[in-house]
């Protein structure tokens, strides 16, 4: 007993054991041959049925009897993997021809489970029978069974293409194929093509075959990736369903799908539409319906007065599965191997398993015939001896010794002597005879026939073709899927993903963001906005959830934000902090936002920088699709921070305005349109000073906030210069505690401003209580510096 234990190593074990699972698993049970199409299940299963008569022009028989006998004849599984082999092999909708017929429930289209198999009864389909017609003329091998009790084929003769008709699918340890079903009229015209010119190109293939015919229609996408699977095994279409619009009564419509993509649940994507509508994702759709009964599919989806049909239907081609990406993988066992094979390759391989099959069944027949031919002749001698050859046989002692007297006096053989001796004399009338003569003559010209087609290659590739001539006309159909040469594209506007809505967007000073309805808005009127303690609002503008947020920061990024992608909060409730949008990071900080209709526009985004550094970016420029995190809008140095952006239209002159008083008007087209990521240019000449404010001149009045309190207004007719100047002096010069410009606004006379101090006090005063003054005076005072504090910022209230 001892001597029998090995000692191993793990691995070896585990790898010479998962070498042979997967070994197994890839030829005889996930991967179909290249010859029949055919993975080993399906195989035993039609050959059980063909075995036990279970015919197409037969009755129809309980599914179980059928599932029990190839599991205990021929697949070692388990009967529910058998049962799923026999129900999918009688779906027309996975199938493009199916092979077994079944009465009873065999599943839907919106996969729903078959009935048990002790409910539904199955036979052979007409063309299932073409996979196994001639296997009783020795046309195929046989292997033994499992428990080596009765032979089953290794393949079925197949006398049509069927791995290229029904196409496979299937996973197996390292392998997986997906070939597509196509139709059988052009499959078979492609292996006639093949046959008569071997070095024929995919391009001539392609013009009888032009792409999969799919059981379920559909419109097929790009020829260029069908031309590609063809040649390699591997390529990519695009698969959409079959629509059309139907007007109803009061102006609206609705969107009918006929044909959906090959293998999509139906019911799954009657419920992903819904889903879509009912989270308003879509705007225009106003229900979706199944409507589909026995006459055939039918999705009807009602859209509203008005909708825009065809970007619905763009959204939902992107969205859902009424589009879908198809890919090639062909891999089949040829020769034993797993191979990836372009539909050339398939084709030999079927065409050489054709003169296989053709070749052994004439050479089958011809020896049966020839068997045959030499008892007639055997018989039809004895009719001019037949009293000789009765006195001999009456006169002998048994069978045997009969069957040796008539070969010894009558130079019969063996086997002639054995018919002579078992025919009944009723054989002998005239009638007989003449049926024998005219057997005679028919066998003469059978055997003549058949060694003709042994003999000469011509005329057995005639067989075939005249084989496949005969399949193709009694059981070819027309295409049902429309193979369209290049792959549309899809454009969805917004007004289909986004509801036309006008909103109020506000941002404050600390980040905190919101969309707020005109509802809400107009409701809250007499309200301040919901801040938190020690924050304020930066800005609001109304905008529509079509358009795009942009928020700047002080570090040069800018933030990308669609509207509908803004919490929508009431105006009086705290928003939610930018970074909950997008991560921004700790040390940066907002200064401003735009609401953007549209980018396809002659604007510019101008950023101008505490160092006086300024740009001017096209606003096309800062579209992007993936906006998940901040995006570089201005090249900054170390010490350098973005003070102000803003979206301009036309060529306003600008204002700078520094700290320690100095203002600089120039013309904007100054500055040079620059990409993204530049740093900019020179805005105005700095002598240890500082950038406080760069504004578009529109109309108005100059307002300036000094440190210490002091208000300035002023009329903008400053003498305008050249960008990069040191520009003029605002304030007049002090010796002692000079003036500093904390702030710098253009205003209306009707507008509110706001001082903030560095102990957190604010006043808010009107901006026609500030006296117009000269350029060269330091305004007046607003506040006691004492008691207020230093000012830090002045903020302007529409």
């Amino acid at each position: 007993m001892a001597e029998q234990i090995q000692i191993l190593p793990l691995e070896d074990v585990v790898g010479d054991r998962f070498a042979r699972y997967s070994k197994y698993i890839i030829q005889d049970r996930a991967i179909p041959d290249v010859r029949d199409g055919l993975k080993p299940v399906q195989r035993r299963i039609l050959f059980a049925m063909h075995q036990e008569g279970n015919t197409y022009d037969k009755n129809f028989r309980k599914s179980a009897k059928t599932v029990g006998n190839v599991i205990g004849n021929y697949h070692p599984h388990g009967d529910t993997s058998v049962y799923d082999a026999m129900v999918r092999m009688s779906q027309n909708w996975k199938l493009r021809h199916v092979l077994v017929e079944m009465h009873g429930n065999n599943g839907s289209i919106d996969n729903d489970p078959p009935a048990a198999m002790r409910y539904t009864e199955a036979k052979l389909s007409k063309l299932a029978d073409l996979l196994l017609k001639d296997i009783q003329y020795e046309t195929v091998d046989y292997v033994q069974n499992f428990d080596d009790t009765a032979m089953e084929p290794v393949v079925l003769p197949a006398r049509y293409p069927n791995l290229l008709v029904n196409g496979s699918t299937g996973i197996s340890a390292g392998y997986a194929t997906d070939i597509p079903t196509h139709n059988l009229k052009e499959v078979i015209d492609a292996t006639l093509l093949v046959m008569e010119n071997p070095e024929v190109d995919i391009e001539r293939i392609m013009q009888v075959m032009p792409g999969p015919d799919f059981a379920t229609g559909g419109i097929i996408q790009g020829k260029a990736g069908i031309r590609q699977a063809y040649e390699t095994g591997k390529g990519k279409i695009v698969v959409r369903g079959k629509v059309e619009t139907e007007e109803l009564r009061g102006g609206r419509s609705q969107i009918i799908v006929s044909e959906i993509p090959y293998e999509v649940n139906k019911g799954v994507l009657v419920k992903r539409i819904d889903e879509l509508r009912a989270d308003k994702k879509v705007d225009g759709i106003l229900e979706v319906r199944d409507e589909s009964d026995r006459q055939g599919l039918r999705i009807a989806i009602e859209l509203k007065k008005d909708a825009n049909a065809e970007g619905i239907l763009n959204f939902l081609y992107k969205n859902t599965e009424l589009q879908i990406n198809y890919n090639f993988n062909m891999v089949a066992i040829s020769d034993r191997r797993p191979k990836l094979l372009g539909v050339r390759e398939m084709l030999d391989s079927y065409i050489r398993h054709q003169y296989d099959v053709v070749t052994r069944r004439s050479d089958y027949q011809l020896q049966q015939a020839q068997r045959r031919m030499h008892i007639v002749e055997g018989l039809i001698k004895i009719i001019s001896i037949l009293d000789e050859v009765i006195e001999v046989i009456r006169h002998s002692n048994n069978k045997q010794d009969a069957k040796q007297n008539l070969v010894d006096q009558f130079d019969f053989t063996m086997e002639q002597a054995e018919a002579i001796v078992t025919l009944q004399l009723y054989r002998l009338t005239n009638t007989d005879i003449v049926a024998l003569e005219k057997e005679h003559d028919e066998l003469a010209n059978k055997i003549k026939e058949l060694a003709a087609i042994l003999a000469d290659p011509k005329k057995l590739k005639q067989v075939i073709r005249k084989e496949l001539k005969q399949v193709q006309k009694e059981y070819g159909e027309d295409r049902l899927s429309q193979v369209e040469d290049k792959v549309a594209e899809i454009k969805i506007s917004k007004d289909i993903t986004v509801p036309n809505e006008e909103v109020i967007v506000s941002l404050t000073r600390d980040g905190y963001v919101k969309r707020t309805s005109i509802r809400s808005y107009g409701a809250s009127e007499t309200q301040e906005v919901g801040v938190k303690e020690g924050d304020m609002l930066l800005s609001h503008v109304q905008t529509n959830l079509q358009h795009t947020l942009l928020v700047f920061t002080a570090l040069g990024h800018y933030l990308y934000i669609p509207v509908v992608n803004l919490p929508d909060i009431k105006w009086k409730e705290l928003g939610t902090h930018i970074s909950q949008i997008v991560p921004l990071k700790e040390q940066d900080s907002v200064i401003g936002m735009a609401a953007v209709p549209t980018f396809d526009t002659e604007q510019y985004v101008v950023s101008a920088t505490q160092n006086g550094m300024i740009k001017k970016t096209p606003l096309r420029d800062y579209q992007t699709s993936r906006f998940t995190r901040p995006i570089v809008g201005m090249k900054l140095k170390a010490d350098d921070k973005v003070i102000s952006s803003e979206v301009v239209t036309g060529d306003h002159p600008i204002i700078v305005i520094t700290k320690n008083g100095y203002s600089l008007v120039y013309a904007l087209d100054e500055v040079s349109e620059m990409g993204l990521k530049a740093a900019g240019v020179k805005s105005i000449n700095l002598k240890e000073d500082e950038v406080i404010a760069t504004r578009i001149i529109t109309e108005g009045e100059l307002l300036i906030a000094t440190q210490r309190g002091a208000v300035k207004r002023m009329k903008l007719d400053i003498e305008p210069g050249k960008r990069a100047n040191r520009g003029l002096l605002l304030l007049k010069e002090l010796k002692s505690n000079p003036h500093r410009i904390v702030d710098a606004w253009i205003v209306q006379p009707e507008n509110q401003y706001q001082l903030i101090s560095d102990k957190g006090e604010a006043v808010v005063n009107p901006v026609k209580s500030v006296r117009l003054t000269e350029r060269y005076t330091n305004g007046s005072f607003a506040v006691d510096e004492n008691s207020f504090g230093k000012v830090v910022a002045m903020h302007i209230i529409d």
